[in-house]
């Protein structure tokens, strides 16, 4: 099986388990992915969030998602136990596709690593 049909294989796979478990039929998108991994982060799965805490919850599923390629590390905890991480290199210059290739495969690391897909 090439990577790509891996890919594309396992992708399906956890939208659908995503899908079943978190919404009401409808498959759930990229965003919606990670902000789901932001809130799984945080650790605050039953808060109610406002639009910029919702960002920021995408931004800590972004940098924890790319920090075994490198691009970001852990840095603390907040007093509030929010994560931060600093930028350990600057990521290159990606068309949307690519984009969305790599955030795909960051996601299904993610959750092989969490056993939740193998």
């Amino acid at each position: 099986m090439s990577r790509d049909t891996q890919l594309k294989d396992r992708w399906e796979k956890l939208v659908n388990i995503l899908s079943d478990q978190f919404s009401q039929g409808e498959d759930l998108d990229l965003d919606a992915i990670i902000y789901l991994i932001g809130v799984q982060e945080l650790g605050k799965v039953h808060n109610e969030y406002k639009k910029d805490e919702k960002l920021n919850l995408m931004h800590i599923a972004i940098c924890r998602l790319l920090e075994p390629y490198g691009f970001y590390e852990f840095e603390f905890f907040d007093e509030d136990g929010w994560p931060h991480y600093r930028v350990k290199e600057e990521l290159p210059p990606l068309k949307a596709g690519e984009q969305s290739v790599l955030m795909k495969e960051a996601i299904v690391s993610y959750f092989i690593e969490r056993e939740v897909i193998d």
